[in-house]
Formats: C-alpha cells, sequence, structure tokens
C-alpha cells in the first residue's frame, strides 16, 4: 500500500469549495429522495450521476453490473482509491411528512406493485459522493493519484457489488490502493464513527420448506400437521443462540417468516419458514447453518415428515472486516479533522455487501458511519431513555437524515479519507477508465 501521508493544508484547500456547492448538492438529494429507485433498477439515478461527473470532467462508464457507474479521476502518479456510494431504495411507504417525501411506486422482484423510499440513506450516500468528487475534481493541484468512484446498485439485495465484480469492474481501474465507504446511521449529524474489524455482520436468508400430509380440519388423525412442525421448528430455533452460542459471540437468528395452508378448515401439506442469519465469523455461522438443519431435520423426524426439507440460501451478504492499518489511517485523519465529532462505531448486527468490491481487487478497505439525526432530537431522546422509541432507524418508513450537517459531514468525510492516501502535487496523467 502506498505510504502518502495526509497534508492538513490540502484537505483546507479542496473544501474550501464546500460552500460553493451546497445547494446543488442539496438539490441533489431532494430529488433522489422524492424519485427512489428499488435493486436493478436504479436507471434514472445511475443516469443523473453519470450526467453530473461527466459535467466535472471525470471519465465515465455506465451500465457496470446492469446500472452500476464507475467514474475515474487521474492525476498524475500516486496511488488509487476507490469510493463507494450505493443507490438503490427499499419497497417501503414513507410517513416522514417531508416535502420531497418520496410518493413512487415500483415493482419488486415478484412483479408486485409496491411503495418506494430511499428508507435506508442511500440517497445521502450518492449526494455525498458526488459532491466530494467534485470538489477534488475542483482541486486537482491539491492532490496526486487516481481517484476512483463507484457507484453501486442493488446493495440492499446483497448482489449488487458482485455483480459489478461479474460485469468486469476490476478490468475498468488500475490496480485500487484503498476502498473506502461510508453509511448514514441513526446517530447524532455530524459525528464521524470508524471500527477497525469486523463492523458489519455476515447475513445469510434462508428459506425452509417441511412437509406434511394434508387433510380436512375435521380429521387431524390423518394428517401429518406441517403447521405444528413448523410451530415446533421455530420454537426449537430460539435456542440456537440461547443454548448454543458462546455468551458474547454476536449472533443473531430471526424467523421472519412463517407461512402455510389457505383457508381455516384445511390441513395442508407443507409450510414454508423464511428466517436470517446474522454471524461475525466464519466458525459462527457453519454452526449456526448445522444446527438449524439438525433441528429442522429432527423435528420432520419426529412428526413422521413424508419426505425431506428442503432448504435455500438467498440475499447473501460478506462479513464487513475493516483492514486494521487502513482504518487507523481514516480514524487518525478523521480525529485531525473533526475532533470530537470522531468517535468509535460499535460493531453493527446489519449487513454490506461493500466488501465483495475490495475483496475483488485484493485491496485493504475501510468502511465507516456518519450521523443523520436531528442533534436535538438525539439529545432530547438520550435524556429520557427513549433513544430506541423516538429515534426513526435506517428501514423505518420515519427515517429522514437531516440535510445538514448530514451532508456536508458526509462530503468532508470522504475528502478526507481520501487525502489520507491522495497527499502531493499532481505529476503526470495516467489515463481514464479502460474501454
Amino acid at each position: 500500500m502506498a505510504k502518502t501521508s495526509q497534508n492538513p493544508s490540502s484537505v483546507q484547500s479542496v473544501l474550501s469549495g464546500l460552500e460553493g456547492i451546497r445547494d446543488w448538492v442539496e438539490d441533489f438529494y431532494r430529488d433522489l429522495h422524492e424519485h427512489p429507485e428499488l435493486s436493478h433498477k436504479e436507471l434514472e439515478t445511475a443516469d443523473k450521476v453519470a450526467r453530473r461527473l461527466g459535467n466535472m470532467g471525470i471519465s465515465v462508464k455506465t451500465k457496470v453490473g446492469g446500472t452500476g457507474v464507475v467514474g475515474l479521476l487521474a492525476n498524475g502518479e500516486g496511488p488509487t482509491v476507490l469510493l463507494r456510494a450505493d443507490m438503490d431504495a427499499l419497497p417501503v411507504a414513507e410517513a416522514t411528512g417531508l416535502s420531497y417525501a418520496s410518493k413512487q411506486v415500483g415493482s419488486d422482484s415478484a412483479g408486485k406493485e409496491v411503495p418506494v423510499m430511499h428508507a435506508c440513506g442511500h440517497d445521502v450516500h450518492v449526494s455525498c459522493l458526488l459532491g466530494a468528487a467534485h470538489l477534488l475534481a475542483s482541486h486537482r493541484e491539491a492532490w496526486a493519484g487516481n481517484l476512483a468512484l463507484v457507484f453501486q446498485p442493488a446493495e440492499e439485495t446483497g448482489d449488487g457489488a458482485r455483480g459489478m465484480v461479474e460485469s468486469g469492474l476490476t478490468g475498468l481501474l488500475p490496480r485500487v490502493d484503498v476502498a473506502l465507504a461510508q453509511h448514514v446511521l441513526a446517530a447524532p449529524a455530524g459525528v464521524v464513527g470508524t471500527h477497525a474489524g469486523p463492523v458489519l455482520s455476515a447475513a445469510d436468508s434462508m428459506r425452509i420448506t417441511v412437509y406434511g400430509r394434508g387433510a380436512h380440519g375435521s380429521m387431524p388423525q390423518v394428517s401429518i400437521d406441517p403447521v405444528v412442525l413448523a410451530a415446533m421448528i421455530v420454537v426449537r430455533l430460539q435456542t440456537v443462540v440461547a443454548r448454543e452460542t458462546r455468551p458474547g459471540e454476536p449472533v443473531v437468528l430471526t424467523v421472519g417468516k412463517l407461512q402455510a395452508g389457505t383457508k381455516s378448515n384445511v390441513i395442508s401439506d407443507h409450510a414454508v419458514i423464511e428466517l436470517n442469519i446474522r454471524t461475525y465469523s466464519p466458525e459462527a455461522r457453519s454452526a449456526v447453518i448445522e444446527a438449524i438443519h439438525r433441528i429442522v431435520e429432527g423435528e420432520c423426524l419426529a412428526s413422521g415428515s413424508p419426505k425431506p426439507a428442503t432448504y435455500e440460501l438467498f440475499d447473501q451478504f460478506p462479513v464487513t472486516d475493516n483492514d486494521p492499518d487502513a482504518t487507523a489511517r481514516v480514524a487518525g485523519a478523521f480525529a485531525d479533522f473533526f475532533g470530537e465529532r470522531a468517535l468509535a462505531l460499535p460493531a453493527q448486527s446489519a449487513s454490506e455487501d461493500f466488501s465483495d468490491i475490495p475483496n475483488a481487487f485484493g485491496a485493504p478497505y475501510s468502511y465507516w458511519g456518519i450521523g443523520g439525526t436531528d442533534p436535538e432530537l438525539y439529545r432530547r431522546a438520550e435524556e429520557a431513555g427513549r433513544v430506541a422509541q423516538d429515534v426513526p432507524v435506517n428501514h423505518s418508513a420515519l427515517f429522514a437524515p437531516v440535510i445538514q450537517p448530514t451532508l456536508d459531514t458526509g462530503i468532508q468525510a470522504l475528502v478526507v479519507a481520501a487525502l489520507a492516501w491522495l497527499g502531493g502535487p499532481a505529476t503526470g496523467d495516467r489515463g481514464g477508465v479502460r474501454a
């Protein structure tokens, strides 16, 4: 990895233009928030991003992994820093009451019409990365190297980063020295938080189908009731974390869906269980999956199930394991710039697919959080001991980051972190995105 150090004067020089771009960044954010798009359908968002990058004089490649956008700003000899933002929204009906609230609807993967909302803050991520790109493109005298900009689709479905890699992302860019990304969280706006090591859990969703023997509801004695079988499985699964996981090992197992039957007096011949697993180590993941299989098979045997259960893994996310050295460099740069607003970020049980990108390049990475909640609202909730009740979190219909200082902080964080590698004057041109 390049050993370029951050130059404080470079940071100040680049960020001196922040006031001049604030209005368009805020307008861009409002527009994205009002017009969200679901995973793999980020067509208008990608077009807006590509046009904005092109206007900055940045070389652009579109349709990478479907709707992904890749920009490259070559500015002399130096390291390559990759900055990534995700673009997709969620099937959530917005309830924020904002003047720019989404009223959009779209079709989900099953073709069902659903409401659409940027309930996870990806509109913040895109707007901040565009703002940072603009500032760095406007102050090339303050840094040297390559700035790779990755606007990724389909983070919410866990396959967007992988799709970009499979479509040739690594061939579009020079060797990446470090990859950086951020996420807006339900914390006071204006703060940034870093965490070395595993910071976001791996996630696996599993669909289990168990089989019984159908019958009339009045004749349960001739049936093998899959509802009872599924219910016993759900109860027993609650012991995996409570009784089979070492205390202190962060593991989550949630049954989110249980479906069987079509009518109250009909005993179905099968039931479907959908669950979600969150782990931070391969060993814990393997142990939980093995326990699930053992419990399901044991309960099927106890119920006399006529055929084996079937299993399907889907919506899988890798663990986000921040490189200690890269994160130390980012944390040091944040401490210098943000002072007391630079905090330690606790490990989160949420999941991300960002790491698929740096892993494909064999590059270290660091992923941090920025606050998006009105600081006064957060303070009052904290004083009342009601943060969990009064502060809307990501994926909530009420999640609405305050525009400022959230956007300013996100732009500043990206610039400060990038310049921790991209120090020194430009000395030549290393070209644009490869055709």
